[in-house]
């Protein structure tokens, strides 16, 4: 009797450690799948389609991230999503909108800012995975802390300084928030002294806008106009978002009408088709060029 009790528990045990182990592969297998999308709404054609399908994906992220917080695929999937839904359906949005919908236009904006906070709190979460206690390091000053990320943490560093930049930038008062460009900085550094090439220049892109920012907030576009070099080069002139970056963090404040309308219309000039991981960014940031082209009259 003794011994077939034995047994009949350690059946049971075994059970449930099989269905233990069931159950976390299907979960594993969910989140890597959920964790695909990014790659396939970037191939996307229908910028609209993906507008309507991605809250409902970075729902389902946050739901299975409820069940395990540290998932690495699943925090980088939401860092990233909640970034590019904010800027290209809501900050791309807002400026598209005509004077006399101010009211819409701050509406979207407000709700931008509050998605690229999301964002940004998924990213510092991801970066913790790979480091822990980086976050509040980096929110602290504490530079240092980015050398210990490696190449396989460029994705989260990028993204976690694209959120933050987003965040920045439409805050009520950028300018009390000047002392955080030392963190989004940093993070970008670091991404290109890793992998320069990451994104097809994706890096680089990201540092014409930060370079393009006046010299009292650290900003050269000397400087911005050399990533700009690099970034087309890494793209082999395949992304729209440089020239559109340039032409509205140099030539625009630079008041050099002829360069702003030849980038735009080098943006337009695309085929979106040539680089299908591209096609989408390429079809929101030539939305944008055609809109700023229109308005160029009104800009200078």
């Amino acid at each position: 009797m003794h011994n077939t009790f034995r047994a009949i528990v350690a059946a049971v045990v075994i059970v449930g450690v099989q269905g233990c182990a069931l159950k976390r592969a299907g979960f594993e297998r969910m989140a890597d799948a959920i964790s695909a999308t990014a790659s396939a709404f970037a191939r996307d054609s229908d910028p609209e389609f993906v507008r309507a399908g991605v809250p409902s994906t970075l729902k389902m992220v946050e739901m299975l991230l409820d069940e395990d917080p540290r998932h690495p695929g699943l925090l980088l999937t939401a860092c990233s999503g909640f970034t590019q839904y904010a800027y290209a359906f809501l900050q791309v949005d807002a400026e598209l909108l005509q004077p006399s919908e101010a009211a819409a236009a701050r509406e979207l904006t407000d709700r931008a800012a509050r998605m690229y906070d999301r964002a940004r709190g998924y990213c510092v979460r991801r970066l913790d995975v790979s480091v822990p206690g980086a976050g509040a390091a980096l929110s602290a000053g504490k530079a240092d802390v980015l050398l210990t990320f490696r190449k396989d943490d460029v994705g989260p560093l990028y993204w976690t300084a694209v959120s933050w930049g987003g965040s920045v930038s439409l805050s009520q008062n950028p300018l009390l928030r000047i002392g955080e460009l030392a963190a989004i900085r940093g993070l970008l550094r670091r991404a290109l002294e890793l992998d320069p090439a990451w994104g097809s220049g994706a890096i680089h892109e990201a540092m014409i806008a930060l370079e393009g920012l006046p010299a009292i907030a650290g900003g050269s576009a000397a400087r911005a106009r050399s990533h700009f070099e690099q970034a087309v080069a890494l793209s082999e002139g395949q992304s729209a978002f440089a020239y559109v970056s340039l032409a509205t963090s140099v030539a625009q404040p630079a008041q050099d009408r002829a360069e702003f309308e030849r980038l735009l219309k080098a943006a337009l000039a695309i085929d979106v088709d040539e680089r299908p991981a591209l096609r989408l960014s390429n079809l929101i940031a030539q939305k944008r060029a055609r809109f700023l082209l229109g308005r160029s009259g009104q800009l200078f």
